[in-house]
């Protein structure tokens, strides 16, 4: 069965498990009323869905972020409201809640039997949009390569679209560089995590390392280095954007993002991605470390800051190569790719936006989506659109709904047209009169990852 089909089986067992559901109907008059219905699927996975008694006729079926796997059916309450107020319904699932917060072995499946109970109560729409969010952003692009005659196309919001493996690869890259270089012989558990406890033991140690080199000019020279590898942004909340070649003022913000606890919610994911694909799905074995920092963006600053600590930056990095030795397991590995992978192809039209300074899923990963989308030939159904902002998944309310009314536009048309441009973005954000908008044209540098296989053929 090819990637761009759907199992069929599978799902009509869990759509036709679906239950608890409250009735829905149309006929009141009060505009603003809704109904919610919340339901239960075979694999243990719960439902809600809210539906306006002036319903448009188009649903969308929202995908959840990585953590609790608990039901949702929008990004955020204020846009729930106001797409609610515009007529459209929505949906999404839990996910399994039985196994790991990475809940990738059963979101999609779970997504498609959602939208066949809900669809069995309020009756088939006119148009279904997936809609996904950080881990379900990855979840929406699955959705949207697998998804047609199901969807009729997909916006995604934040999108971990680069898929688990490389996720864990370049999170190795830099927690394996804060070990190696600023707790030089500690060791220092990076993988194959046996509790929470573990996972956030190597977090508080990594942390309180990185802490502690911020003192001096030779630690923040390979923090520097640690961050190009986490392909961390420059640009921490409620600080100003740093001048292009202010190399002290951008470490310092990309230090910010260290002090506020990026690395608890490293560990903690690589938890539950290992618990997921049942075991360690990274490794550094025979990476290069030069050549992995020849190919960042942030190689420039490194370098400026190496040279102000009087650190030798060619030793450091051959010490990192000469010591990668951690390997993956290949079965998890296959795991990964098969259910956290995206990129095969896309089958209906899929609208990607992203902040040009998210700390947990970097810009970056657009870059290296886009490519794998465009290798599989499906590069004219995919529009990218980036809003200067930092932080993960931090647009206005204004922002994501434009989104969607661009990706509306491609569906009832046929074509892009302008209508997915930063400047036409802009211009229907700001029109709706809501929260602001900061859409801006942009083009991500490339994803430090170092492992170039493509991703995967998926087969179903």
């Amino acid at each position: 069965m090819s990637a761009r089909t759907r199992p069929r089986v599978a799902l009509a067992a869990l759509a036709s498990a679906a239950l608890a559901i409250f009735p829905w109907s149309a006929a009141q008059a009060d505009p603003t009323a809704t109904a919610h219905l919340t339901g239960t699927l075979a694999d243990g996975a719960t439902w809600t869905a809210d539906v306006p008694d002036r319903w448009n006729g188009t649903l969308l079926l929202f995908s959840h972020g990585f953590g609790p796997t608990v039901a949702q059916d929008a990004p955020s309450d204020a846009v729930r409201t106001e797409l609610l107020a515009e007529g459209y319904a929505m949906a999404g699932s839990s996910y399994d809640p039985h196994g790991s917060m990475w809940a990738l072995n059963s979101a999609e499946l779970d997504q498609f039997a959602t939208l066949d109970a809900v669809t069995a109560k309020i009756g088939t729409p006119r148009r279904t949009l997936a809609v996904g969010q950080s881990m379900g952003g990855l979840v929406n692009a699955q959705i949207a390569r697998d998804g047609a005659g199901r969807v009729d196309g997909a916006l995604g919001l934040c999108g971990l679209v680069a898929g688990g493996t490389d996720l864990d690869n370049y999170q190795l890259d830099a927690e394996y560089t804060i070990a190696r270089l600023l707790l030089p012989g500690e060791d220092v558990g990076l993988v194959r995590f046996g509790s929470a406890d573990d996972a956030a033991a190597t977090a508080a140690k990594l942390t309180d390392a990185v802490t502690a080199a911020q003192a001096t000019p030779r630690g923040r020279a390979r923090i520097a280095l640690a961050a190009a590898f986490l392909n961390l942004p420059a640009w921490a909340p409620g600080q100003d954007r740093p001048a292009p070649t202010d190399w002290a003022g951008q470490e310092e913000q990309q230090y910010t993002w260290f002090a506020q606890g990026i690395l608890s919610f490293v560990e903690g994911g690589r938890l539950a991605m290992e618990q997921s694909v049942g075991g360690n799905n990274s490794s550094n074995r025979g990476v290069d470390y030069a050549n992995l920092l020849a190919g960042s963006a942030h190689a420039p600053r490194v370098r400026a800051l190496y040279r102000t600590a009087g650190l030798d930056l060619r030793a450091d990095l051959t010490s990192l190569t000469r010591g990668a030795s951690i390997a993956a397991d290949p079965a998890a590995v296959r795991t990964a790719q098969r259910t956290s992978s995206a990129g095969q192809g896309l089958g209906v039209p899929l609208l990607d936006v992203h902040t040009i300074a998210d700390n947990l899923v970097p810009v970056e990963q657009e870059r290296r989506f886009g490519d794998r989308v465009r290798t599989a030939g499906d590069g004219a159904l995919l529009r990218q659109a980036y809003v200067e902002r930092q932080g993960h998944c931090a647009f206005t309310t204004a922002e994501t709904v434009a989104a969607l009314h661009a990706l509306e536009h491609r569906v009832t048309s046929g074509h892009w047209d302008d209508a997915a441009t930063p400047a036409a973005l802009q211009r229907s954000a700001t029109a709706l009169g809501l929260d602001g908008a900061a859409y801006t044209p942009y083009r991500p540098a490339r994803l430090t990852v170092g492992r170039d296989r493509p991703a995967p053929t998926v087969r179903h």
